[in-house]
């Protein structure tokens, strides 16, 4: 939502948007989910022209142009549209990749891991709070922030007891909250705390990603963090539905306990799961990774 992000800026530094053009990649969205949509955002602030390279894909969010156009707002499409496909790069080909058998765009997948040197999220007695320190912590919960859904299973909703909501520095609950969605077969208890104060609850009695992100699409979801424990990751990273990891490494070492990741069958290092490095952040003592799928060959 580059567009809201744009308007709030001007706001802030007092700037009259009235009448003014709007230059963007990808066309304004025009879908309603946990934040309004952009073409409608633009019209509202008295933008009296839009330009945009790249019409949306996603036909979820896909509009924009007759929205603007019904509210009066000029629009012009297409341009520099090669350079802007360009621009847009993996998230531009991760919206047309659909869920098997189906078509259309699904949500972009983001696996979260937080690992020791030696890639253990907990100890030997199961604990794992806290593995990294404030910063990283600090930086996850921006990325709860900007995101649609997380994600966990029973298995570490059960464990952790964790309310999964997007929290500033000072412990205060960010503007946006991610809709909460617990995945598997265990029931929630009624005290757990993400039936506290944040995001909605979403329950969904499966253990298939593919249904978790079908259900997810249907309700406007574009981008779904995966925070789930070993199992929930491993699940997504089989099933080829990560669009992107996010690992934070703490310089420690445990020697003993659960790994970041298991069960992908892979036996041989010739089947293992290649990833391309696009980003790395210093976060105190810690390092987030970026890292993205390779593309087939």
């Amino acid at each position: 939502h580059a567009e809201a992000a744009a308007l709030a800026a001007a706001r802030a530094a007092g700037s009259d948007v009235r009448g003014a053009t709007a230059v963007v990649s990808l066309e304004p969205c025009a879908h309603w989910g946990r934040t309004g949509p952009c073409a409608v955002a633009l019209a509202d602030a008295g933008i009296a022209r839009v330009v945009f390279s790249v019409p949306d894909p996603n036909p979820v969010a896909a509009g924009g142009t007759q929205v603007l156009r019904k509210r009066g707002v000029e629009v012009i499409g297409g341009v520099a549209e090669a350079s802007g496909r360009e621009a847009l790069g993996d998230w531009l080909a991760r919206q047309v990749a659909p869920l098997p058998g189906e078509v259309g765009a699904r949500p972009q997948v983001l696996v979260k891991m937080a690992a020791t040197l030696d890639g253990r999220v907990a100890a030997a007695d199961g604990t794992s709070r806290w593995i990294t320190g404030p910063a990283a912590r600090d930086h996850a919960h921006g990325t709860r922030a900007r995101v649609g859904a997380i994600v966990v299973g029973t298995g570490t909703l059960l464990a952790d007891d964790p309310a999964l909501t997007a929290r500033l520095p000072d412990g205060s609950l960010a503007d946006n909250q991610p809709l909460r969605v617990v995945m598997g077969s265990r029931p929630v208890p009624r005290d757990a705390a993400v039936r506290g104060p944040g995001g909605d609850l979403l329950v969904l009695r499966t253990h298939d990603p593919a249904e978790v992100l079908r259900e997810l699409s249907s309700r406007g979801v574009r981008e779904v963090l995966i925070e789930g424990g070993p199992t929930i990751a491993s699940a997504f990273l089989a099933a080829g539905l990560a669009d992107e990891l996010h690992a934070y490494i703490a310089p420690a070492l445990l020697g003993a306990g659960a790994h970041a990741i298991s069960g992908l069958g892979i036996s041989t290092i010739t089947s293992a799961l290649r990833f391309h490095i696009v980003d790395v952040h210093r976060l105190g003592d810690d390092l987030l990774v970026v890292a993205r799928p390779r593309p087939p060959g």
